[in-house]
């Protein structure tokens, strides 16, 4: 086969790997994860269903497919967003980070939803997803790294000494050059981080938080200093 026919099949499996994906997404919209079907895309797209199985043999390769794309578009947001802001104190680099997320959130609500929303019964991510869910932890990494040698982190509240082991091993597998507090503090504003963007696209602060862009900021600035971060730049 010539290298020519090779590239036009080569496009034309990228092309209906993407067309695939594309449908699958709009099932999550409408009718959630755990009823996504290959033969139901395969419908859609007027396929069989034999012949979609040679791009994802299985819902299970598909759904994590899916995972991985929405990781990385989420991990590619937060990295545009701290590059952006390069340049600003660490606070407001943590901050811009934190609303790439919200913002990138409220745009792909079912892909948020598909990471960080309920488990899909049935379904176990394999060690392919790691990496790319490790995106935007590593980006706030990076943010307490810098600023722990530039200026310096402030202390958090003291670990208690039956934890000290567990954030030790935490910190040792996460960041081994920052101080175990600040470790376990990161963790901890990580889960928030994603909590208040999970209560407002779900729909807990309904009839409870009106102006949630300006209360989003507020939280994750005290979370940014919760993790010692200080006023400054670099």
């Amino acid at each position: 086969m010539s290298s020519t026919a090779k590239g036009v099949r080569a496009r034309a499996r990228m092309e209906l790997t993407a067309a695939i994906k594309d449908e699958a997404r709009r099932q999550l919209a409408a009718e959630g994860a755990a009823k996504l079907s290959l033969r139901a895309v395969a419908r859609e797209l007027g396929m069989v269903s034999s012949a979609l199985y040679r791009y994802f043999p299985s819902r299970d390769d598909l759904l994590t497919a899916l995972i991985i794309d929405a990781y990385d578009s989420l991990g590619e947001s937060a990295e545009a967003a701290h590059g952006k802001a390069a340049d600003a104190g660490p606070v407001q680099r943590w901050t811009a980070v934190a609303e790439a997320v919200r913002e990138w959130a409220l745009r792909h609500p079912h892909e948020y939803a598909l990471i960080y929303g309920s488990p899909v019964p049935g379904y176990t991510a394999p060690d392919t997803t790691v990496p790319p869910a490790s995106r935007v932890g590593l980006v706030f990494i990076a943010i307490l790294r810098d600023t722990h040698e530039a200026f310096g982190l402030t202390d958090p509240d003291p670990l208690p000494a039956e934890l000290r082991p567990e954030a030790e091993r935490m910190t040792a597998d996460l960041a081994p050059d920052l101080p175990p507090a600040n470790v376990v503090a990161l963790i901890a504003a990580w889960a928030e981080l994603f909590g208040l963007v999970g209560f407002e696209l779900f729909g807990q602060f309904n009839r409870v938080v009106e102006d949630r862009e300006r209360f989003f900021r507020h939280a994750v600035g005290r979370l940014a200093h919760g993790v010692g971060l200080v006023d400054g730049r670099r």
